[in-house]
């Protein structure tokens, strides 16, 4: 792979970090274990991803999030958990994709790869904090299916072909820059609360 191609896995791993981050581990983990991606010399300590017991941990924690990703109050609750968990996760999965020999670009991975999957995470626990809100249970299971589907065919996607790294990267960053923004809107709204329709009346002048 060339430098724009792991740079873009890098990127869109780290970004879905912040939806999946235990599938990311398991993805990556294996992707290393069967020479998919070649761990950087320099930083053979993450090589323990590629481990038999992470990859097994990381594929419980995987299918517990699948599960909690379903139930609205756990899956509130899951993601206040992980507000600061998904982006140590990110950052490392990124320092374990990047070869930077340099260790000023492994803070400025470490750095840029917490960052990415932090704005992810902040898309998606605030967009699922409306969603969860919904009195009926259909809408919070049907928008978690759609990002199950969405984050493993990506990871797929991703690992099998770094050529579409890049692309999914710029994919997922957009999408997340529109759901920070959209959300953005709607807390402005709620926070301004109901139009003052008292202002628009015209007056009247009191009957004699």
């Amino acid at each position: 792979m060339d430098i724009v191609q792991i740079l873009g896995v890098a990127a869109s791993v780290s970004l879905l970090a912040g939806w999946r981050l235990y599938l990311c581990i398991f993805a990556v983990g294996m992707a290393m274990r069967f020479g998919w991606v070649a761990t950087p010399e320099h930083l053979q300590a993450l090589n323990v991803l590629s481990n038999g017991w992470i990859i097994g941990i990381a594929g419980t924690g995987a299918v517990a999030e699948f599960l909690a990703d379903k139930v609205a109050v756990v899956d509130t609750v899951w993601d206040a958990v992980h507000t600061l968990v998904r982006p140590v996760g990110g950052a490392l999965l990124a320092l374990a994709l990047v070869d930077a020999g340099d260790p000023v670009w492994q803070v400025a991975t470490l750095l840029l790869g917490g960052g990415a999957t932090l704005l992810t995470h902040s898309a998606k626990a605030g967009t699922r904090a409306i969603v969860n809100t919904s009195p009926e249970p259909f809408s919070n299971a049907i928008v978690s299916t759609g990002e199950d589907v969405v984050s493993g065919g990506m990871l797929i996607a991703v690992l099998a072909n770094p050529m579409l790294a890049v692309i999914c990267a710029a994919i997922i960053l957009a999408g997340t820059i529109a759901a920070l923004l959209i959300l953005r809107r709607l807390l402005f709204r709620r926070s301004a609360g109901p139009p003052d329709t008292q202002s628009g009346r015209i007056f009247e002048p009191p009957a004699a």
